[in-house]
């Protein structure tokens, strides 16, 4: 099988129907539109506590005093600041210390380095199940013990756990799940324009057009980051092809060179194509990193770069490092649907370990924990997958009701297409997917030459 270098789809997902789609899509857009504009708890309130009550803990962890562990991720800013009070929280309630180790894309590479230097982290934050499975066919990932399985158990649905199991061993904690299928856009600009959030990609380009009428560029996007533009291929793939083809493509069952790609790249086209649409054109686009890609388009005043721009819930971390607030001046709906249904696409960060311990035992089962999660929730920027987290944790309507959609999914998603692939096609910078894609945001006409290359490289990272 040509796919052997990436980790199988989940049965689970390989349910998904149309139906479902439709029914997480729609409950999303009800519960993003019921938050409207009267959040007043705010995005930028990184020490609320949500409910302002803290929540007595739900798990046991031993006494590790002595123990000292290192745990590798490529989160920077407030990403990493975040997290770090999460592994804060392990020191005290352990006794072990805990030290963030910070790594390089691709992952798989700087890992490497370390281990070939004898001295790798004790448990990494792998950001695609390719990783997760390339870590395990090197040998370098160890299985989760009883006690972190039996917590993962308990807390996460069965699309969730199987997402971090390679050849039926669990190997991986979702710790940090994203919801990809969401379009922010600055509400003073849309109230300027006249401009209303569109539900299809037809009413997707007029709302834009009316934005650009009004003076404003429409679209921020951060293309210097490959992977922000396979996201925005897989969201317009997804709802155009179906989930069927997406699964066959995911695997390379079908090649990038297949109608159903021509027809999601012209129609992404649409948007890319026309330079007046992009903050600074394709070349301004292609050097802008994603962080900028959002705070561009919530600062200016009435003039900012942009009047939208698409990604994860996780770009709240970048909307808290401007003025705008969540739900009021930063707003949001689901990416339109580009075919019968909208699109569902998640992505998610998972804990492994490298060195097995106890201490590193004890980080994993915390981390598949409501507690973990619940630090995390309350400072901004940050969705679990974990379905016992209570909501409340969330500081603002607008994270909570997001979070709440992706529990309301059970199994019903879709993962991040190129996640799922070799990391050298998926999700290594200037290669693969990711320049491919870049090459296509600088000559949006050339259809058929980014389908060339694209095949091209998936058939030498897939092996075939």
């Amino acid at each position: 099988m040509r796919t052997s270098s990436t980790m199988r789809t989940r049965s689970a997902a390989k349910r998904t129907t149309r139906a479902a789609a439709a029914l997480a899509a729609g409950a999303l857009a009800l519960s993003l539109t019921a938050c409207g504009g009267d959040d007043d708890s705010g995005g930028d309130d990184k020490e609320s506590q949500g409910s302002g009550t803290e929540k007595p803990a739900t798990l046991t962890l031993p006494r590790l005093n002595g123990e000292t562990l290192e745990v590798a991720a490529v989160w920077t800013g407030s990403e990493q600041k975040n997290f770090k009070k999460v592994l804060a929280e392990f020191e005290k309630r352990t006794g072990a210390k805990v030290t963030f180790v910070p790594a390089q894309d691709p992952i798989i590479n700087f890992l490497g380095s370390k281990i070939a230097g004898g001295a790798p982290p004790d448990v990494a934050m792998l950001p695609q199940p390719g990783a997760i499975k390339q870590a395990v066919d090197k040998g370098w990932a160890k299985p989760l013990g009883a006690e972190a399985t039996k917590e993962l158990q308990k807390n996460y649905s069965q699309g969730w756990q199987d997402i971090g199991k390679v050849g039926g061993k669990q190997y991986g904690v979702y710790y940090k799940a994203a919801n990809k299928s969401l379009i922010w856009y600055n509400a003073k600009t849309f109230e300027n324009a006249g401009a209303s959030e569109p539900k299809t990609w037809d009413e997707l380009l007029t709302t834009a057009q009316t934005v650009y009428d009004s003076g404003v560029t429409p679209f921020s996007v951060g293309g210097a980051d490959g992977w922000t533009l396979t996201d925005w291929f897989e969201n317009v793939y997804l709802s155009q092809a179906g989930p069927e083809k997406y699964d066959q493509l995911a695997k390379h069952e079908i090649k990038w060179t297949d109608p159903s790609v021509k027809e999601a790249l012209t129609t992404l086209a649409q948007v890319w194509g026309k330079k007046d649409y992009l903050a600074g054109g394709a070349s301004g686009a292609l050097q802008t990193e994603f962080p900028a890609s959002v705070t561009q388009t919530f600062t200016g005043g009435d003039q900012p770069k942009a009047g939208m721009v698409y990604e994860g819930d996780f770009a709240q971390v970048n909307i808290g490092d401007t003025k705008a607030k969540v739900g009021t001046d930063a707003k949001v709906f689901p990416f339109p649907a580009v075919g019968d249904t909208a699109p569902v696409v998640s992505g998610g960060d998972a804990a492994v370990i490298l060195k097995d311990s106890k201490a590193a035992q004890a980080l994993a089962t915390f981390l598949a924990s409501p507690d973990a999660a619940a630090v995390h929730a309350k400072l901004g920027g940050y969705l679990s997958p974990n379905r016992n987290l209570d909501t409340s944790a969330y500081p603002n309507d607008v994270q909570k009701k997001i979070a709440e959609a992706l529990i309301a999914a059970g199994d019903d998603f879709r993962f991040d297409m190129s996640d799922q692939a070799p990391q050298a096609f998926g999700g290594t910078p200037g290669k693969g997917e990711w320049k491919a894609l870049q090459d296509f945001l600088k000559n949006p006409k050339d259809v058929a030459g980014a389908q060339a290359k694209l095949e091209a490289d998936a058939a030498a990272a897939y092996g075939g």
